[in-house]
């Protein structure tokens, strides 16, 4: 998989995290601890997005 190909894949990925946290955080009675996890998970997208982009 190319860099540019991984790059895009997370960021798709990124994205419906984001929105998965929207939806969550909207609902009448937000789970807490379903919020804590997406938000975990889309931290660890944006980790290794970084470290895709360091890399030469």
């Amino acid at each position: 998989m190319s860099k540019q190909s991984r790059l895009e894949s997370l960021s798709r990925r990124h994205s419906v995290l984001d929105a998965k946290i929207h939806d969550e955080g909207h609902r009448p009675m937000p789970d807490q601890h379903v919020l804590m996890r997406l938000k975990l998970q889309k931290l660890t997208v944006k980790e290794e997005m970084d470290r895709v982009r360091a890399t030469s």
